[in-house]
């Protein structure tokens, strides 16, 4: 298939063509298009793709210019030059190969490569090179791939993308629907399908569905549902909706009908996940909740290509209750969590896409925020192994870790995919910004140690807040109550508003 690249992208296969041997990380948007740009690296030596879902196995074939082999399922390669592996397929296959059978390694969305199946690949093969793509930027999970990759080399991300006129602008409302998938089981990462279809296929929740497509939704729109069944009940309580499953036959004549604007709505569960030409999308709903940023970032990905007279999308996520489970939404395309946002302000971040970070950073700075915080630093630390020294950290809703004393913040930006922040202008390992930020404090400001130094606070902090300390609350903060909190607690309040 020819295809002329974009400047970016050929930018991005002349940067590979000249790397030195090593493993490299290549972040790009949703929507800008990485698998035309790996499709057409040139190939030195044999190749291997590496995907972990079946039509990402099959859909870069279209793109290359010699016979692809496919190992999955039944499916099985022939010595052909280049070689798309399912991954659970590859590793129950791997003595079919040598390990210098192939010059270079592609990882689609490589943010999956730290899984143990991944590990297991990379271990057998020796490759000139083994480049990542991915889309989603991981700032908000809790999986790092400093081990696996050595350097992030190119970078273009869904703001860069939206800024340079290659996908849409995004406006994003959440409306919650009343759901409750708290007892939802999870499943490799996500919750459980069945059980998912189970808690959402209801009528109230399909009426209210169809009520929020009706007041909030614009022009030509996509709803994700949860199943078959689902897809099919929300279509019913929407008039000209269209379910689209992996029963119907006649997908390409509907989605040209839909694009004909003589389908208004096209309701599916994940059929147009990603990999289908749909020109025309004006609105996506998501009545199919995730914790899975890849799946969620594919969904949202539908709405966000160009097309004339289509000012910007409109992104409804349909929220409720989940628990102590993550949902991605909206800031997840931006690589921000909204753990920092008290639940009930959650419902007020909404707006341009762009506006999101200031509006998240200004409903997270609130006293149910800071007291939380030592908690989301600790178990943050804990989970990316992380010495802090016990210093007081703020972590920001965009991953920034932020300590503050009188007159002064020290901010470290947040790390990246391989682990590294910057200071100074320097790039550093995320531990190394930990280690000088603590010998910095120590050397210069040791008198507000009872401050920054969390080991310091827990020893005086456990005993009721002093009359002192309440008193100079409430002078800041008229309607909080105050009364119940103890010493750190108020002293984490005070230290955020004397310091912001």
């Amino acid at each position: 298939m020819e295809l002329k690249l974009r400047d970016y992208q050929q930018e991005c296969v002349d940067l590979i063509d000249t790397l030195e041997p090593g493993s490299y990380l290549i972040q790009m948007a949703t929507g800008c298009g990485k698998t035309a740009t790996f499709t057409n690296i040139k190939r030195k030596g044999r190749v291997l793709v590496l995907a972990h879902r079946e039509e990402l196995v099959t859909q870069p074939i279209k793109y290359y210019d010699c016979p692809v082999g496919i190992e999955m399922g039944n499916r099985k390669s022939n010595n052909e030059p280049v070689i798309i592996a399912s991954v659970m397929s590859l590793t129950h296959r791997l003595d079919k190969f040598k390990p210098d059978d192939f010059d270079l390694i592609i990882t689609d969305e490589a943010h999956h490569a730290a899984a143990n199946s991944y590990r297991k690949i990379y271990q057998y093969f020796n490759p000139r090179l083994h480049l990542g793509f991915t889309a989603t930027p991981n700032r908000g999970d809790n999986v790092r791939l400093d081990d696996i990759f050595q350097d992030i080399i190119f970078e273009r991300d869904i703001k860069w993308a939206i800024q340079n006129n290659y996908l849409t602008d995004i406006y994003c409302m959440r409306v919650n629907i009343g759901y409750d998938i708290s007892k939802v089981a999870r499943r490799m990462g996500d919750f459980a399908p069945g059980e998912l279809e189970d808690a959402m296929n209801q009528d109230v929740l399909n009426e209210a569905i169809a009520e929020a497509y009706k007041k909030y939704a614009k022009g030509q729109t996509l709803i994700f549902a949860c199943s078959v069944e689902h897809a099919e009940a929300i279509a019913e309580k929407i008039p000209g909706a269209v379910a689209v499953t992996a029963k119907t036959k006649n997908r390409d004549e509907l989605i040209q009908k839909f694009t004909n604007r003589e389908i208004p709505v096209l309701v599916n569960c994940m059929i147009f996940a990603e990999g289908t030409d749909m020109p025309l999308v004006e609105t996506v709903m998501i009545a199919r909740p995730t914790s899975n940023s890849s799946l969620y970032t594919q969904m949202v990905g539908r709405g966000l290509r160009l097309y004339p007279g289509k000012e910007k999308l409109t992104l409804i996520d349909l929220v409720g209750t989940t628990g102590r489970a993550n949902l991605c939404t909206a800031p997840s395309l931006l690589g921000i969590d909204l753990n920092n946002v008290p639940a009930n302000k959650q419902d007020e971040i909404q707006g341009d896409l762009f506006e999101l970070p200031a509006l998240i950073t200004k409903k997270a700075d609130c006293p149910a925020s800071w007291i939380r915080n030592v908690e989301i630093v600790d178990l943050w630390a804990k989970e990316q192994e992380y010495n802090t020294h016990g210093v007081n950290y703020f972590k920001m809703p965009n991953g920034d870790m932020v300590v503050s004393i009188p007159k002064k913040k020290i901010r470290i930006p947040a790390q990246d995919e391989l682990g590294k922040t910057t200071i100074g202008g320097k790039k550093v390992s995320m531990q190394k910004a930990f280690d000088e930020v603590y010998l910095y404090l120590k050397e210069k400001y040791a008198d507000y140690e009872y401050i920054w130094n969390i080991d310091s606070m827990r020893k005086w902090g456990r005993y009721p807040a002093s009359e002192k300390q309440i008193t100079q609350i409430k002078k800041f903060m008229k309607d909080f109550d105050a009364e119940n909190l103890n010493k750190m607690q108020a002293s984490q309040i005070l230290n955020r508003l004397f310091c912001r």
